[in-house]
């Protein structure tokens, strides 16, 4: 079983017959990969210099810190993490016990060393995670499945491992890489959701159907236990084995929004039965359900961002109404919910700021404030400890931080009074004399739209400070105020003092999640350009405000946030100074076609159906811009950068995107590929200084006038 050789079902080209720059869609091409060396050879000797060497370095040093916070996950005895540092760039998995874990020097257990591995087996091996077995009560953990990625893309190779050797299970279950999922099921048996040759993956490229492997026996003559449709997006099972609690729970994942659930019962799936846009979860007795549109169930409405529970067996046998634990108001969205052994917490947003909420199931799960110490305008991450073990069942992590709060780890039992710091991280950069402000743009709809301010108290406001934009706006992705030591030193405190320091502004468009499901679906499909219209609108009133010229403003943005920069470079050049559109969606007439875009069908439509494309093309850059061309409109400066082994959205179509801007013309755009490294554009933290650095000197240069290209 080759899951790396297994391709989705080949589909119509569509690729529009006078698009000249189809061979740079041959990824890995010698032709392709020369013109990529080219434009890095000119970006690097325009920009690589020692201003540029001296930033890489300090973003080095933020990313490589020994006094970061290692963030812990307990199972049994141990708290485990995984690291990175300039000793260990690839990272070492380990662990140690709370006791040491305390103290200001931890001694942790390396249970495997990543740079180890990928020296001794020559792969240039990415962690990617692991998933430990539960063992019997009273047991230690012994075995896990770690996932490793050759390359920092999204295929994995999975292996089993041995806590107590410290090392890979000889002849236990191994599966090549591929976009694997892999559950437990027991200590003798996966569920696998991989390649498992022909007709075995989706359009989009995840694995299509499921099969339950047992030790020892051949992967391919598995039985397939669960199987989707093509056009969906994935299938995928879970195994939760609480003792008592027992499930076994199938996902047909449509698309992102739409989904069905189905749990084993006695050999057989039974469905639960709610509408696809119902989010199901399932948690030792409970079914969890967050509605994406308004639902209707037994007389009763659960508004759409709102969360429902019902008792699991209950449901199954037909008794079909949920008892409401949350319900949003315009204000206010749900992020997250984690399970103690006796409540439920929840994070929700309040006009983006987070908030904390406790639900009590046994008296009918009424919700209470966590009494938090902290400010306006934080990001708060809780998460239950450990509630299978008794000593922890109710005890909870709260990560808290901001725009210039450094990130503090605590810990808290619920009922037992005020969580306690455990660890902090010291500040990256020096904060004095900088603020935050939160304001509100009106978009051109009239729809008021949040934005976080981050400057100077005594900012001027006379048009003359460098601004950079950073937003997203999709797949109901919220863009909270959470500290970065990265942004703190390449643009609000630069070194040396510039005669105008930065100012950083964080976008909260339609699109994201900030405001819950609503505020994603009033982007959606043909409602895409209202995300655009949001980000265009707060560019506006930074200039009306004076706090900035468009020849002072810089945007950024990644992945979704690229297709954002995109529109602004080719939609609304007037507006800006300068671009970094990373890891884009840009030719959204080919990106079904490319990577894994056949799965976000459901957020930007299908360009295949007529009726798709011709609202599509209205928010593709790579046809907008032959409207901007023919009009003459200046462009701001544009780096666009993306990575080889990116496989989820792929380099393809900044690479197209680059080369027809280049041929015609167009002065002040760059290019930058990184060889590896994946989505996220680098692997480990040298690739991701070297990565930041680029894009933050690039802005900082382009919009402050020392631009040298």
């Amino acid at each position: 079983m080759d899951s790396t050789a297994d391709a989705p079902p080949a589909l119509p080209d569509t690729a529009e017959p006078h698009d000249p720059w189809l061979w740079l869609e041959d990824i890995h091409g010698q032709q392709a990969l020369d013109w990529v060396r080219g434009r890095n050879a000119e970006t690097e000797a325009m920009l690589h210099d020692d201003g540029y060497r001296a930033l890489e370095s300090s973003l080095l040093e933020v990313l490589d810190a020994d006094d970061r916070i290692p963030m812990p996950t307990k199972h049994g005895a141990f708290y485990y993490n995984f690291w990175r540092d300039a000793g260990h760039p690839k990272g070492l998995w380990r662990r140690t016990s709370w006791e040491s874990y305390r103290s200001d020097s931890p001694d942790w257990e390396v249970l495997l060393d990543v740079d180890a591995l990928a020296a001794a087996e020559g792969t240039d091996w990415v962690f990617a995670g692991a998933q430990l077995l539960r063992p019997d009560d009273g047991a230690p953990y012994r075995r896990a499945v770690v996932r490793l990625s050759p390359d920092g893309g999204d295929a994995v190779e999975v292996r089993e491992f041995d806590l107590e050797t410290a090392g890979f299970v000889p002849g236990g279950f191994r599966l090549p890489a591929g976009k694997t999922r892999v559950a437990w099921d027991g200590p003798d048996a996966w569920y696998v959701a991989t390649g498992f040759g022909e007709g075995s993956l989706t359009r989009s490229g995840y694995p299509r159907t499921v099969r339950r492997i047992e030790r020892g026996t051949d992967p391919a003559a598995a039985p397939e236990v669960f199987a989707v449709d093509p056009s969906h997006v994935l299938a995928q099972v879970s195994v939760d084995q609480t003792p008592g609690y027992r499930h076994v729970t199938a996902t047909d994942v449509i698309d992102f929004f739409n989904t069905r659930t189905s749990l084993l019962r006695e050999g057989r799936w039974v469905p639960v039965e709610v509408p696809t846009h119902v989010r199901v979860d399932v948690h030792r007795q409970w079914l969890l359900f967050r509605p994406q549109q308004d639902w209707e169930s037994e007389g009763r409405t659960v508004p759409a961002g709102s969360l429902a529970v019902a008792p699991v067996d209950a449901f199954l046998a037909g008794d079909h109404t949920p008892t409401p634990v949350f319900t949003p108001d315009p204000a206010t969205s749900l992020q997250s919910a984690s399970f103690t052994a006796d409540h439920l917490l929840l994070t929700v947003l309040h006009h983006v700021s987070s908030r904390v909420l406790v639900a009590d199931p046994a008296a009918g799960w009424q919700l209470r404030p966590l009494e938090i110490d902290g400010g306006a305008h934080l990001d708060l991450s809780v998460g239950a400890v450990d509630e299978d073990d008794p000593e922890t069942a109710n005890d909870y992590w709260l990560v808290a931080s901001g725009f210039l709060t450094p990130p503090t780890l605590s810990r808290g039992t619920l009922g037992a009074g005020a969580p306690v710091e455990v660890k902090s991280s010291p500040a990256r950069f020096d904060a004095t004399g900088l603020e935050v402000q939160q304001h509100f743009a009106t978009s051109a709809d009239g729809t008021r739209v949040p934005y976080f301010q981050v400057g100077p108290v005594d900012l001027a406001h006379d048009g003359g400070n460098p601004v950079l934009m950073n937003g997203y706006g999709g797949f109901e992705t919220s863009m909270t105020p959470s500290y970065s030591g990265v942004v703190g030193r390449a643009w609000l405190r630069r070194e040396p003092r510039p005669h105008r320091e930065g100012v950083y502004v964080l976008a909260n468009i339609r699109g994201g999640g900030e405001y819950g499901p609503a505020w994603h679906r009033a982007a959606l499909r043909a409602e895409r350009p209202r995300a655009y219209e949001d980000f265009a609108a707060i560019a506006r009133d930074l200039v009306a405000r004076g706090l900035t010229r468009p020849e002072h403003l810089a945007a950024t943005g990644r992945s979704n946030g690229g297709l954002l920069v995109g529109n602004m470079l080719t939609r609304y050049p007037e507006l800006f100074g300068a671009i970094s559109c990373g890891v884009p969606l840009l030719d959204m007439r080919r990106y079904t076609r490319l990577s894994a875009g056949h799965s976000w069908i459901a957020e930007y439509g299908d360009p295949d159906r007529p009726e798709d494309w011709e609202f599509i093309r209205g928010f593709s850059p790579y046809h907008l811009l032959d409207d901007t061309l023919a009009a003459g409109t200046r462009f701001p400066q544009a780096l666009i950068w993306s990575a080889t082994s990116d496989d989820r959205v792929g380099p393809v179509q900044a690479r197209k995107m680059a080369a027809k801007m280049l041929t015609a013309g167009v002065p002040g755009i760059w290019y930058r590929e990184s060889l590896e490294g994946g989505h996220a554009g680098a692997s480990d933290n040298r690739q991701s200084a070297e990565m930041l650095a680029t894009s933050y000197e690039f802005l900082w240069r382009a919009v402050v006038g020392e631009a040298r290209f």
